[in-house]
């Protein structure tokens, strides 16, 4: 939604600018500019990427409408989440916890956290990694080193659509000008014309820079920027992660864990200690309800 909001006060602004100082939409209007800079775009798009590269980018663009995934209430929903895990570890063994991480769909644990539980590559991070803790096979430092190396390749799966946005955003300046020097040699060859009407093809080869320029920083640049952004968001998820499961192979208990991954996040989305005390007491209450229920 931010995204078409940003985009229509770029044009309202700029157009809207353009018409008060006395200027015709009409003569902005050329389709033949808008084809050379928007084709010689998306061809040296597919030049420059393969078909990964180039579905990475597609998959990604409709995920840029969208607000932001990692809110507040999901990063509370996570630390709630890993409590219970690592809570269930240590009162019961970690091999209790095989069931849970063997299907996490009919897991009362996950199950109790749909967001979380369709959001694939966090799901994937803590079941992979709650494995391999369970199989007591890696020492702590082995474990970081691993997860280390499987949150810089989320990384750089995720600067692949940015990168490629990022690089057909720098090039369609240049598209521009080789628009608006076309339309000069085309207004050249017509030297013999009136002076208005060579005046009025000058102009029009003109527009080729302004779209440019426009289409470069008003509309594809800041998607790339958006892209990475998001990915910072879903990294730092990872790194909270890593960060209490890690502190719990360190012997620390569930809940100063917890706080150990709490102190990872942004300070736009991280609850207070108060907050997160309050949330992990009521889902320890709730958890303790369901169980002599369930006896």
């Amino acid at each position: 939604m931010l995204v078409i909001i940003g985009y229509l006060i770029v044009m309202l602004t700029v157009f809207g600018g353009y018409l008060l100082s006395g200027g015709q939409l009409g003569a902005l209007y050329q389709p033949t500019e808008l084809l050379i800079i928007g084709g010689a775009g998306v061809g040296a798009f597919i030049v420059g990427n393969n078909g990964k590269a180039i579905k990475a980018t597609m998959q990604s663009i409709p995920h840029l409408l969208k607000g932001s995934r990692y809110t507040k209430d999901i990063y509370m929903d996570l630390m709630a989440m890993m409590y219970l895990i690592l809570a269930k570890g240590r009162q019961n063994g970690l091999m209790t916890l095989e069931a849970d991480i063997e299907d996490p769909q009919n897991s009362p644990i996950f199950s109790a956290y749909p967001r979380l539980l369709a959001d694939q590559t966090i799901m994937t991070f803590v079941v992979d990694y709650m494995r391999l803790m369970i199989s007591g096979s890696m020492s702590v430092f082995e474990m970081e080193a691993l997860m280390d190396e499987d949150i810089e390749t989320t990384e750089h799966e995720h600067e692949v659509p940015a990168g490629s946005l990022h690089t057909v955003g720098d090039a369609l300046p240049a598209f521009g000008i080789v628009a608006a020097v076309m339309g000069v040699v085309n207004a050249l060859a017509a030297a013999d014309r009136p002076a208005a009407e060579l005046g009025e093809l000058i102009a029009h080869a003109m527009v080729g820079t302004f779209l440019g320029i426009l289409l470069a920083y008003g509309f594809i640049l800041p998607l790339a920027t958006l892209l990475r952004q998001k990915s910072s968001e879903e990294i730092k998820m990872m790194q909270c992660i890593k960060i209490t499961l890690l502190s719990s192979m360190n012997g620390y208990a569930p809940q100063i864990a917890v706080e150990f991954g709490r102190k990872t996040l942004f300070s736009s989305e991280r609850p207070s200690f108060i907050e997160l005390e309050e949330h992990v007491r009521q889902v320890k209450t709730m958890s303790n309800s369901q169980t002599d229920s369930a006896s």
